[in-house]
């Protein structure tokens, strides 16, 4: 019987995939030999492997551009970024040096695009959508953009109070959209998003306050469904009704140019992932454009908002394991030299799994574990995995330490934690390294950030 952990993971799933391999008993992220990684920069380490923020995102825009091909559609595909699922501006200078363009959920957003903007890395040509819900200081600075050259801005009406506000202090003419509080899934708390204005009363407030309004023009229709996309009797349902909204809108709303569809393409959080991209992308295009047909519409430009998508698959976590405790005949634990808490908060919060594989010793003979952070919190542990909700690593030698990474972790974890401030028991953020291809196919890395020192978090305490 074969009990090494190389034999386990390959038994398991299909394995050597996409980004992940293992060349002499140690693995590989998108080419990248992570004991080097470790042996340079120590754990627990956070990496972004950027050039998979482009792969992601010229990917989507293939998957988009051959279903509109295959279904003969007459409308275009605009990829947009979610800024929300990662601010940085490493990742930001990586995303923009494809053709896409930004969408924003914060009055803080504006001050980065105008920074982005100023290092001639954003054309003010550029669509920005700007999403969310708008207090005085996000209409300002949305205001400011425009009033500073930029010509492609589109503010998201989420409710019917916002274009007032809007036109107070602009005297140019608005390029709006309006997004549809789509309905939640059957088993949802509420029946309708809180987000975006009802769905019945979308074609009567366009009538009353845009379509012979001077200053302001329609030209998106917006609509997100919390699920993500998925292959759902829910999703479809949701998406023809708001593709029909779009075509009553369009038969009295000539400008009407784009259909928002948000975003929600998944990413991989676990080996045993099966998702037909491409089927998703052709059928979304199919219905769409038969419902214009059908209607006598003219097919709108697509708009997708992937955020996750672009970002997710990037980063990886990764730790060593400082000790085990034998807590009863059953439990194993397995302590590793950080905090669940504070640099995975996913996996505390809402219990989001992500892949997770040894580093090292893959030659090594198994065994069930269940992994602790250094925390005095009860909660700070995970012991979810795709192998039956079970986590398994090599056995220790006694001599070779042991090395293990959380992959696909780029989006949400730095915000969600509170990057730069101070962590649950003071666990501090760990090292932040950033790896780069070079054009002969090499690597490069780049430290971003230190380990976060007593100093600073002190000073944030007021000492």
């Amino acid at each position: 019987m074969k009990n090494r952990y190389t034999d386990l993971i390959e038994q398991t799933f299909e394995f050597p995939q996409e980004g992940f391999k293992v060349e002499d008993n140690c693995l590989h992220f998108n080419g990248i030999p992570l004991m080097d990684i470790i042996e340079q920069y120590g754990t627990p380490l956070k990496i972004t492997y950027l050039p998979k923020i482009s792969d992601q995102i010229q990917k989507a825009t293939r998957l988009f551009n051959v279903a509109m091909a295959k279904a003969d559609y007459k409308g275009n595909y605009l990829y947009c970024y979610c800024t929300k699922s990662s601010h940085f501006e490493f990742v930001l200078s990586e995303v923009l040096k494809n053709d896409v363009h930004l969408e924003t959920s914060s009055a803080f957003d504006i001050p980065i695009i105008r920074e982005l903007a100023a290092q001639g890395k954003v054309d003010k040509s550029r669509m920005v959508i700007c999403n969310g819900f708008k207090r005085d200081n996000y209409t300002d600075g949305i205001i400011d953009m425009m009033n500073d050259g930029f010509t492609n801005v589109i503010s998201i009406l989420d409710n019917k109070d916002e274009l007032p506000q809007l036109q107070k202090n602009y005297k140019g003419k608005l390029q709006v959209g309006i997004r549809i509080a789509a309905e939640e899934e059957p088993n949802a708390e509420f029946y309708t998003s809180r987000l975006g204005i009802r769905y019945n009363g979308i074609v009567e407030y366009y009538k009353q306050q845009i379509q012979n309004n001077k200053n302001a023009e329609l030209k998106l229709l917006h609509f997100f469904i919390n699920t993500g996309i998925k292959d759902t009797a829910y999703y479809w349902s949701e998406l023809q009704k708001n593709i029909n909204l779009y075509c009553d809108l369009k038969k009295i709303c000539p400008e009407l140019e784009y259909l928002d569809i948000g975003g929600g393409f998944p990413i991989r959080t676990k080996l045993d992932f099966n998702y037909d991209y491409q089927y998703m992308a052709d059928e979304i295009i199919h219905q769409i454009k038969m419902a214009c047909d059908q209607r006598e519409v003219e097919e709108p430009t697509i708009v997708t908002e992937f955020g996750s998508f672009t970002v997710g698959e990037s980063g990886a976590i990764l730790f060593s394991v400082v000790g085990q405790k034998q807590q009863n005949d059953n439990e194993l634990w397995s302590m590793i030299d950080s905090s669940f808490i504070t640099t995975l908060p996913d996996t505390w919060g809402i219990k989001q799994k992500f892949i997770l594989l040894a580093i090292n010793n893959w030659d090594k003979d198994y065994q069930r574990v269940n992994l602790g952070g250094i925390t005095c919190d009860s909660d700070d542990y995970y012991i979810m995995e795709s192998i039956r909700n079970r986590v398994f690593l090599p056995k220790p030698d006694g001599e070779t330490e042991q090395y293990l990474g959380f992959f696909h972790t780029g989006a949400y974890q730095e915000s969600i934690g509170g990057y730069g401030g101070i962590q649950h028991c003071l666990i501090p953020a760990p090292k932040h390294v950033l790896i780069d291809r070079t054009e002969d196919g090499d690597y490069t890395t780049r430290l971003f950030a230190k380990e976060q020192s007593a100093k600073s978090m002190m000073k944030i305490l007021g000492y």
